[in-house]
């Protein structure tokens, strides 16, 4: 590795690998809060603080103390590159550069979400004074972000205010070869979007519950019934539409008996529905008059 060159990094390449540690970390903590599903509501709220820290000091020893690179660097064949040596050649992050790195990140984050839950409920003048302060400090550090990345959109070095304070750079490992954007994907993506947006245009005007009456009653044509009480005591064993024993029966007109709550719902719903078995439009809904003992019924 020290006799590698150098090859700079752009600065779309810095910011992916920015956002795939994000990424990375939001992963990592969705996982681990998963095993706690079956504990009690709350169990890692008191030490969430840090369970994070913990999990992001287990990266930190797989990556950059090992490898000199996050796992969004190693995805995209970026490195971190001892800035501060007077070579030009590759030279990797001595130790206390990665302990600092380590202390920056992961131990100010945890400072900032601990100090804000140990103060919030102090109300004596010292706590006040000390949460004030930390207040400014978080508030200063956030302008300097601010003012360090408008200087990496300019320069394209130091994308953290981290690595400007530590003297860390990202370089390629290898060189990088010229960044091509395909556009299938993109296309395959806007057919299949316009596509679905037409289906939800259509869609509302189809009539799907009249068009499943249609094909049933193709399906299972019924003709020839006679209007005596025997055959409407077997039809009334059932509703013609959810096959239940009929509640508070009623008719349309037709042989047929529904259920009022089926009925009523279809023929809100479509104002033009259909009898499913025979396809009689409802001319008048009407309770069932015919007076049938249950246990005629029940034969």
């Amino acid at each position: 590795g020290n006799e590698k060159n150098v090859n700079p990094v752009l600065r779309i390449s810095q910011l992916d690998a920015l956002e795939l540690n994000k990424a990375l970390e939001q992963l990592v903590w969705s996982q681990f809060t998963s095993c706690f599903h079956g504990f009690k509501p709350g169990v890692l709220a008191h030490f969430e603080p840090e369970v994070k820290a913990f999990l992001c000091l287990v990266l930190w020893k797989f990556t950059i103390y090992s490898k000199n690179a996050t796992v969004g660097q190693a995805i995209l064949n970026i490195q971190y590159k001892n800035n501060l040596s007077q070579t030009e050649k590759y030279q990797p992050l001595s130790k206390h550069q990665k302990l600092w790195y380590l202390i920056f990140t992961v131990g100010g984050r945890w400072l900032e979400e601990r100090c804000y839950d140990l103060f919030s409920n102090r109300q004596q003048q010292s706590f006040c004074k000390i949460k004030s302060y930390i207040s400014f400090g978080s508030g200063l550090l956030k302008l300097c972000g601010i003012v360090n990345f408008l200087i990496f959109l300019q320069k394209g070095t130091f994308a953290t205010l981290t690595e400007r304070i530590l003297g860390i750079r990202s370089v390629f490992c290898k060189p990088q070869s010229v960044r091509q954007i395909g556009f299938e994907y993109m296309n395959r993506e806007l057919l299949w979007h316009g596509f679905a947006e037409f289906l939800i245009y259509l869609l509302p005007f189809i009539n799907v519950q009249k068009l499943k009456h249609k094909i049933c009653s193709w399906c299972l044509p019924i003709a020839g019934l006679s209007n005596s009480e025997n055959t409407l005591a077997v039809h009334c064993r059932e509703c013609s539409l959810c096959g239940e024993w009929p509640t508070m029966p009623h008719t349309i007109g037709c042989p047929h008996v529904f259920c009022y709550y089926c009925i009523k719902s279809n023929f809100l719903f479509d104002m033009y529905f259909t009898c499913p078995k025979c396809g009689s439009e409802v001319h008048d809904l009407q309770p069932l008059k015919y007076k049938i003992e249950m246990t005629e019924l029940r034969v």
